[in-house]
Parts: structure tokens; C-alpha cells; sequence
């Protein structure tokens, strides 16, 4: 073992057995893709998979770091653990995080149980970087209960959320009716629950009743839609009756045994719509009651192994996609940089594909002797 792999071995003991010194340490060196942090991240791999993922992502403004905030300190009150990484715009300049200093856990300040992490974005779609996926898994290894992504801002590129988290957050504010539309643009499709935050503005209840028709019309018709926005049968296990909630589970035994013929209908999450005000703590409880019912749906459904095998999959992918970039990056440098292939291109010496088709002939070769 090299000296520098028995130092990587090192932290990674450590942060499992508990000290929160080992573990910035090694997200430190995992946002910073300093040498060895892969290493890091595959020894710690088999210690992950306990904890609850929940992402939130919002408009800017729609009070996400307060609710964050909040949240956290329900958890740690209740006993768990847990540790919160705010995805942050990336700087022009350093890369780093904008806003990479800032105090935003106050109701949780000098609670070592609450490990706080604002990463850069790194330009990444959605505002997750592959970073970000890697710190997740080393809180998950330190044995953080609950795990919370803040995400930057909202949008198309915002579903990159959905690769990483369990449970898909989305805010928005009362009254914002522009923001509501920009949700058919696709965030729609990944959120699982829907919190209007600072419900006690006005406007409150039509965003509620907005959202609620979309996440009806965008559902299977048998989705039951709760107008009442309140508990609700969040997920159907096809007798009718919902576990989100407050439905009664010996209602559905009941309903199973009267009609075997709907044992087999698959379950179905039905996205809430619940209100907050973060600021207060208004709502808080029943929004983690909901996160709770739809990791129970997760669980029951099989859809949380199906969330890990098509993370692993894109994981699997990304790395390979950076890595054989990197490898054709110094093909091109070796054979005497981009440049020089644009202008032969522009010169009409040659043609992108043909262009292409020459650097990538060594990698093909290569793989098909392995093949063979």
C-alpha cells in the first residue's frame, strides 16, 4: 500500500468511526477532486444506503434555506442526525461557492449533529455536481439519519435533483403564478411533494389549488387528488385507500380481502401540496410526516431499489463520459492540440467526423482487442 493510500485509508476510518473533523476532510477533498478522493469514495461505498435522501429546490426567494433550517431542527429534536449540503452558484473566479461562508443554519448553530456543506455547483445541469453525489455518500457513511440537498434555483435543469435524492422537494411562493407555470417546463415531473412556502401571504390558497390541478392533470386519472391539501392519502395501494397519511391500514386489509382481484394494481404516489411558513415552523411537522409516508411508498413499492440501480447506472455513466474525455483531451494536446485540427477543418483539409474518427481510432482498437 503507498503511503498516500494508507492516508486515504486513514481518514476514511476515522469518518467512520464518527469524527466530524475526518469527515469535512474528506468532502473537502472530494469537491476539490484532489488526488486520491476516488479512493475515498469507493471504501466508503459499502457503509452507504441507511440514510433518508430528501432534495428541495425552489425559485430563489421561496425561503428554501429557511425551511432547510427549520427541518434540520425537527430532526435533531426528535433525536436524528443530520447533514445538509447547499449547492451554491458557482464563482466566474475561484469555481468555488458564492455564498460559500454564509450562516445559514441558525436554529442549529454549534450543534456538531448537524453537519452543514455549501458546495459549488460547479456548472453542473441542475446544480449538482458529481461532487455533491459523493458528498451525499460520505455523510450516508458517516451515519447521518437524514440527509438534506438545497439545490440553486429552479427550472429545466433543476430534475438533476432527482438523481441524487430519494424524495423531491419543490417550493414555491404564494402568488407566484409565473412560477407556477415555469413548472410545466419539467420540474413538475420530479416533484413528489409541493410545499407552498410562506403561506401566510396572500395568494396562498389559489397557488394551492393551481398546483393541485396540474399535478391532477399531469397524473393518471384513478390518482386520487386531495383538494383539501391536508394529511391525504398520498399514495394508493390500489384498494382505494391511501398510506400518506392518516388513512387507516386495516381499511385496506379490509378492502383486499372483499376484492382479491385488486391485489396486484400497483402503487401510485399522488404528489401532496402542502403549506408552510418556514419562518415560524408552521407545517413542518406535517411535511415531514409526508416525507416519511413517501419513503414508506418507496419501500413498499420496490421504487427505492429501482432510484439506486438508475443512480448507479448514470454514475456509472458520468464517470466513464469525464474519464474518456480526459483521455481524448490528451490525444488531441499530444497530437498537437484542437487548434490545430479546427484549422485544417476551416481550411478545408480535412472534416469534423473525419476529424474524430482519427482520434478515437486508437481507443477503438484498443477495445476491440479486448473484445477479441
Amino acid at each position: 500500500m503507498t503511503m498516500s493510500r494508507a492516508v486515504e485509508s486513514d481518514l476514511v476510518e476515522r469518518l467512520l468511526d464518527g469524527e466530524h473533523r475526518a469527515l469535512a476532510r474528506a468532502i473537502t477533498k472530494i469537491e476539490s477532486q484532489s488526488p486520491g478522493y476516488r479512493d475515498i469514495v469507493s471504501e466508503l461505498h459499502a457503509h452507504t444506503g441507511d440514510a433518508s435522501v430528501v432534495g428541495i429546490t425552489g425559485s430563489p426567494g421561496a425561503g428554501k434555506s429557511t425551511l432547510v433550517d427549520k427541518l434540520a431542527k425537527y430532526y435533531r429534536d426528535q433525536g436524528e442526525t443530520v447533514g445538509v449540503i447547499a449547492v451554491d452558484p458557482s464563482s466566474p473566479y475561484t469555481g468555488g461557492a458564492v455564498l460559500g461562508d454564509r450562516i445559514r443554519m441558525a436554529s442549529n448553530v454549534g450543534d456538531m449533529d448537524v453537519f452543514f456543506r455549501s458546495m459549488s455547483a460547479r456548472g453542473q445541469l441542475g446544480g449538482l455536481s458529481t461532487a455533491t453525489a459523493d458528498a451525499v455518500k460520505a455523510l450516508d457513511a458517516f451515519g447521518k439519519d437524514r440527509i438534506i440537498i438545497e439545490t440553486v434555483g429552479a427550472g429545466q435543469n433543476e430534475v438533476d435533483v432527482v438523481k441524487t435524492a430519494d424524495t423531491v422537494v419543490v417550493l414555491v411562493q404564494p402568488g407566484s403564478g409565473d412560477d407556477v407555470q415555469m413548472l410545466k417546463a419539467g420540474i413538475l415531473e420530479i416533484g413528489d411533494v409541493f410545499v407552498v412556502n410562506k403561506a401566510d401571504m396572500e395568494g396562498a390558497s389559489r397557488t394551492v389549488a393551481e398546483l393541485q390541478e396540474m399535478i391532477h392533470l399531469r397524473d393518471d386519472p384513478r390518482a386520487n387528488l386531495d383538494t383539501g391539501h391536508h394529511g391525504a392519502a398520498a399514495f394508493d395501494d390500489g384498494h382505494g385507500g391511501g398510506h400518506g397519511g392518516h388513512a387507516d391500514a386495516s381499511d385496506a386489509e379490509s378492502d383486499a380481502e372483499g376484492d382479491p382481484s385488486n391485489a396486484d394494481e400497483p402503487l401510485v404516489w399522488t404528489p401532496q401540496v402542502l403549506e408552510t411558513v418556514a419562518t415560524t415552523g408552521e407545517g413542518i411537522d406535517e411535511l415531514v410526516e409526508t416525507l416519511d409516508d413517501h419513503r414508506d411508498y418507496l419501500d413498499a413499492s420496490g421504487e427505492l431499489a429501482e432510484k439506486a440501480r438508475k443512480r448507479a447506472g448514470e454514475e456509472i455513466r458520468q464517470h466513464l463520459r469525464s474519464d474518456v474525455n480526459r483521455l481524448l483531451e490528451a490525444e488531441l494536446d499530444r497530437r498537437g492540440g484542437v487548434e490545430e485540427f479546427a484549422q485544417a477543418v476551416v481550411e478545408k483539409e480535412t472534416d469534423p467526423y473525419a476529424v474524430a474518427e482519427d482520434v478515437l481510432e486508437p481507443l477503438r482498437e484498443c477495445l476491440d482487442d479486448r473484445a477479441d
